[in-house]
């Protein structure tokens, strides 16, 4: 056999050139090989820490803005209640009211129908309590219609002046009290169409004296009926007749005037227009507008007003079964030292 012939001298360069530059390429794959763990390692050990504090820093931003840019959450809304739910809902307040307040009543001091319609048209814009503090006086002065309309209109303006807006009020009970006199013969009528037509009377003052002083049914709505009535659902109207026809269609007639006495006590005593005692409320688990006052039991007791706060109610002359204490009569003025 023949011999392999050697490789020329240049092509054992080349080749031992090759196998050199491999083992050079070998070496750095190595290495680099072997420094990698190291540098997972140490990014393993800071990218966490890096991670959790971006977390932190996002959280805080988030909440930030929720706070300042997020609604308030709403109360979840009722759901729709039927007119006969309703009148069934509205008619067993009345029943607890009953039970709360046996002993409602006008809270105006009267003794006739005179003295009651001109305690009403006083009663505008003040307490009864002022007009119970004022009439007394009043009265004695000028007892009957005819007594009244001729009482010059600066004496009967001191008279009623703790009870506010005299001048207006003075018009109103000179033209009532001759109107009276010239028309009626000097009595009340006992009809609704008759009142409204004197000076001062309008359905309000005609359905208190009504249903207090001759026994027809009325319903009186003042300001404390009124918001009463829109938070119990009865009506959601603003004008007063229009509530008072609202109303109506509700109840029986034999209910309207013990009706109007129950929601206004209720009114005055518990459900105030600022700040209803919520959580001292007998019938709150009727109430759509639960809520929109004090809740908490405690705090909601400190609201609650006369009788059912421990004080005097209004009347200087209260009923017999009035659980209260009759309030004060008027301080007499200062004399000027």
């Amino acid at each position: 056999m023949n011999a392999t012939p050697e490789k020329p001298a240049a092509a054992r360069k080349a080749v031992t050139k090759k196998a050199t530059a491999r083992k050079a390429v070998a070496k750095k794959a190595t290495a680099a090989a072997e420094q990698a763990p190291a540098k997972t390692t140490a990014a393993a050990k800071t990218t966490p820490a890096k991670k959790a504090t971006a977390k932190k820093t996002a959280a805080k931003k988030t909440a930030k803005t929720a706070a300042t840019k997020a609604p308030a959450k709403k109360a979840p809304a009722r759901k729709p209640e039927s007119r006969v739910a309703m009148v069934r809902r509205a008619r067993r307040i009345n029943r607890e009211l009953a039970e709360l307040y046996p002993y409602a009543h006008p809270e105006l001091d009267f003794t006739n129908p005179f003295e009651l319609l001109v305690a009403t048209v006083l009663s505008a814009q003040t307490t009864d309590l002022r007009v119970n503090q004022t009439t007394p006086h009043l009265f004695a002065v000028c007892p009957t219609p005819e007594d009244m309309a001729a009482m010059p209109p600066e004496k009967l303006e001191e008279l009623i002046r703790p009870t506010g807006f005299f001048r207006a009020k003075t018009k109103s009970l000179l033209g009532l009290s001759a109107a009276l006199r010239d028309r009626f013969g000097g009595e009340v009528p006992g009809r609704l169409e008759d009142l409204v037509t004197l000076p001062g009377v309008g359905r309000k003052t005609a359905n208190v004296v009504l249903g207090n002083a001759f026994g027809v049914p009325g319903i009186t709505v003042d300001t404390h009926f009124g918001r009463l009535a829109r938070r119990f659902g009865w009506t959601t109207a603003e004008d007063a007749e229009k509530v008072e026809a609202d109303v109506a269609e509700i109840f029986p007639k034999s209910e309207w005037t013990m009706l109007s006495h129950r929601v206004v006590f209720h009114g005055r005593r518990v459900c105030h227009s600022r700040k209803p005692a919520c959580g001292a409320c007998a019938i709150a688990p009727l109430c759509p507008a639960y809520g929109e006052g004090e809740t908490d039991p405690e705090k909601a007791r400190k609201l609650l007003k006369y009788e059912l706060g421990g004080r005097p109610g209004q009347r200087l002359k209260p009923p017999a079964d009035y659980p209260g204490l009759p309030a004060p009569p008027m301080a007499p003025p200062v004399a000027a030292s």
